[in-house]
């Protein structure tokens, strides 16, 4: 409750705040914006970037279309206010469009000011922050209009692995213009205020004869649960954007250097243990549990963000510190469809693993996972595919990769996961690890088949036989043995090992081959 209304509390004292408000649409405009609970450019822009820190450019610019009778009105800066500043005293670009002109539909010049910012971020090697709220291309520009909405997404093709590009959407954003927040790394969106599509409601009424809302079709829950597109869904325009100034501070500036390392204090070994590990994992493999908590109990406390929070829940991914350092943590989640690999967990997690290797972010991956969704759905919707863009994404990347089986590492799934075989700098497995082609009971019923069937006792032979297998070949030491794990380590030892293992792992150089690009299966 605390929190809400300090949210609230900022909320309110931004729209006390217009000294610029002759720079928009209006007072009228502002105060319709307020109305819907959205706040403007400008005061998204000045709660985003440090106080006193923001530098405009091309306030004065104007559009230059004169048909249509838009001549009439001469709004400064054409609906998009553009430029640079800090966030936590690191340089950013951001352009942040405003509904109250125009309804933020862009222009030739609006977009102009858009690629002047992309280019200077691109040079200058800093983040680049799109706030988006527009009605989309300006009707009255035509061409003009849709030339710069290329022109835009071909910069962001450009800006693409070079610097870190986030767009908020806190407004309508359909049509073309969606590509833009489509091709940068992350997106936003708040809800109730903000939706995405490619064909509005009225359009898909039309041509399916459907009826659903703005919400429904395009909304921060739909697009957070059920499509993917958005990485984050917020409560407000605030949380929003401080979850945005939180997720810069794991990121580096750019793909030369390395993201933000905080100070921390090595004291032993001793204090770096975690004996809560020890009693998350069930003795039963069957019964599931949480892997946040395995996660949480490794980082540095409290320190997690999670991306992609309420989609495909069988795999976590997102961004903690481990002694001070920034780390991309790639997990399977046993408490939901145990842990398998499906098609929406793999294009997550591979989306995921590219950027980080992108930005020199080493990679975690916490591996408990008993193979690959079976049936028909999975099958005829590509799950081949889309499973060998995970298995491609680990095996391109050459930041430091450790892997750390704490259960089930059955099948293919076992390979794709960071496994030694394509990559991998460490793995290690905990005491509790089962490696193998699948689980103990059907591969003993396919090996033991016929002396399970002569028994007197068929049930009580296959136990046995399901024992013999589980001795015998899954468990880790058998892969310990060959090389592919390279240490058995207990539960509460596993954040000092990872300490151990990224600091030795820091200067990690690999020489891929030669080549203009390889080709991901898209």
């Amino acid at each position: 409750m605390k929190n809400t209304l300090t949210h609230q509390d900022k909320f309110n004292e931004l729209q006390r705040k217009n000294e610029e408000a002759l720079l928009g649409g209006g007072q009228n405009r502002i105060d319709a914006q307020h109305k819907k609970n959205k706040l403007t450019a400008r005061e998204r822009i000045e709660l985003l970037l440090d106080e006193g820190s923001f530098e405009e450019i091309g306030r004065f610019v104007m559009h230059r279309c004169k048909d249509f009778g838009l001549d009439k009105e001469y709004y400064l800066g054409d609906g998009v206010v553009t430029g640079y500043g800090t966030v936590n005293g690191r340089a950013i670009y951001v352009f942040s469009q405003d509904f109250t002109v125009f309804g933020g539909s862009l222009s030739e010049t609006y977009a102009e000011k858009i690629c002047k910012i992309m280019d200077l971020a691109m040079k200058n090697g800093a983040p680049l922050i799109g706030l988006n709220d527009s009605g989309g291309a300006r009707i009255q520009e035509g061409v003009l209009s849709l030339a710069g909405y290329a022109d835009i997404f071909y910069k962001n093709t450009l800006a693409s692995g070079l610097i870190p590009q986030i767009s908020a959407i806190m407004g309508p954003c359909a049509g073309g213009a969606v590509y833009s927040p489509a091709i940068t790394d992350f997106i936003m969106m708040v809800e109730n205020t903000s939706y995405m599509f490619v064909t509005g409601p009225k359009v898909v009424k039309t041509v399916t004869n459907e009826e659903v809302t703005s919400e429904e079709l395009g909304g921060a829950s739909t697009h957070s649960t059920k499509s993917g597109v958005t990485h984050f869904s917020c409560a407000n325009e605030v949380v929003c954007i401080q979850t945005l100034k939180n997720l810069l501070s794991y990121l580096p500036q750019n793909c030369e250097e390395e993201a933000p390392r905080l100070p921390y204090q090595f004291k032993n070994k001793n204090a770096e243990l975690r004996t809560t590990i020890n009693t998350i994992i069930p003795e039963n493999p069957n019964q599931p549990y949480d892997m946040k908590e395995i996660i949480e109990a490794i980082i540095d406390e409290g320190t997690f963000l999670e991306i992609h929070k309420n989609f495909a829940e069988n795999m976590i991914v997102g961004f903690a510190r481990l002694a001070g350092r920034s780390i991309g943590i790639v997990a399977n989640q046993p408490a939901v469809l145990a842990g398998v690999l499906d098609i929406n967990a793999s294009t997550k997690g591979a989306r995921f693993v590219r950027f980080c290797d992108s930005f020199n972010i080493p990679l975690l991956v916490l591996e408990d996972v008993p193979g690959f969704l079976p049936g028909t759905d999975q099958e005829w919707n590509g799950i081949i595919t889309n499973g060998a863009k995970l298995l491609y994404a680990f095996c391109e990347a050459t930041v430091p990769r450790i892997t750390v089986i704490t259960r089930k590492a059955y099948g293919g799934a076992y390979d794709v996961m960071n496994s030694k075989h394509i990559g991998a700098d460490m793995n290690y497995a905990l005491p509790t690890a089962e490696i193998a082609v699948m689980g103990a009971k059907g591969a003993a019923e396919i090996i033991f088949k016929k002396e399970i069937e002569e028994a007197e006792n068929p049930s009580e032979k296959l136990q046995e036989k399901v024992q013999e297998y589980t001795t015998k070949f899954a468990t880790p030491y058998r892969a310990a043995h060959r090389g592919y794990i390279d240490e058995v380590i207990m539960p509460e030892e596993t954040r000092y090992k990872l300490m151990r293992a990224f600091e030795m792992l820091e200067n990690k150089v690999v020489n891929l081959p030669k080549k203009k690009h390889g080709n991901i299966p898209l």
